[in-house]
């Protein structure tokens, strides 16, 4: 039996963001599998990818997408996260925010069938399991200083790889990408109206605490990987401003690989 690690997040990190071709991801794969083992949730599933879907907050003038698409240094994401539609597993209200070139996220699990109230303003009935109350305060203050709402639900495939060590590494890839404008509390991975996203290419992210081993900047300079900005969320707005779906309109800046 595996050990769930259900809130085991790297709270405070670096992130270092890639995307790769389909080739080369496979042979990063080969190479982060000699120093790094599957992480919980790969390890459970006999492919080693497993679902994401999550739903993204934003103000009515997608404040959010715009700070990130205009590269201010601090600025934060709100959203909600499930890796499966079972109505008895919780979901998980995250706030990530970046103080220039850290990574700062919290979470709370959240019954599914509680999100409706919580995006509501209403108060939570009582949850028969632990969770970070403190967290969930901050989501819904968060919430409230932008007056946030259901803007967009996004899905992808993950392989992640993870140490657990000190200094905590972990090396995620991210594919099959797709989105569905939405404003309800609907954070289900299935059902109808997903629209696949034209990314070519796989996302590949870095992720570390205090520095990343040796191996990790071997692997930079050997397969020559270069660094750029790639949101799953902006992209996805811009994608749904380009088919009409939102308003109002943010810059159009569609990634190349």
């Amino acid at each position: 039996m595996l050990n769930k690690p259900i809130d085991n997040i790297l709270g405070c990190r670096y992130e270092i963001k890639y995307l790769v071709s389909e080739a080369k991801a496979q042979a990063l794969t080969r190479f982060v599998e000699l120093y790094l083992p599957l992480d919980y949730y790969s390890k459970s599933r006999p492919s080693g990818d497993y679902p994401i879907a999550t739903l993204y907050l934003d103000s009515h003038d997608l404040q959010l997408c715009r700070e990130s698409l205009e590269g201010h240094k601090n600025r934060f994401k709100l959203r909600i996260r499930s890796y499966t539609d079972d109505p008895n597993q919780p979901c998980f209200v995250e706030i990530k925010r970046r103080m220039n070139t850290i990574i700062i996220k919290d979470r709370a699990r959240v019954k599914r069938r509680n999100i409706a109230n919580l995006l509501s303003g209403l108060s939570l009935p009582p949850q028969d399991y632990s969770t970070d109350q403190e967290a969930l305060k901050q989501f819904r203050l968060y919430m409230n200083t932008i007056n946030a709402r259901p803007v967009i639900n996004i899905r992808y495939m993950r392989r992640a790889y993870e140490d657990t060590s000190g200094n905590r590494v972990r090396v995620t890839f991210d594919r099959q990408l797709a989105f569905k404008p939405n404003n309800t509390a609907d954070v289900q991975l299935n059902g109808g109206g997903w629209l696949q996203h034209s990314l070519e290419g796989v996302i590949f992210e870095v992720k570390f605490t205090n520095y990343y081993p040796a191996w990790v900047g071997q692997m930079i300079k050997c397969f020559g990987l270069r660094q750029r900005p790639v949101s799953k969320y902006t992209y996805s707005i811009q994608k749904s401003c380009l088919l009409k779906f939102c308003a109002p309109k943010v810059p159009i800046r569609i990634y190349q690989q």
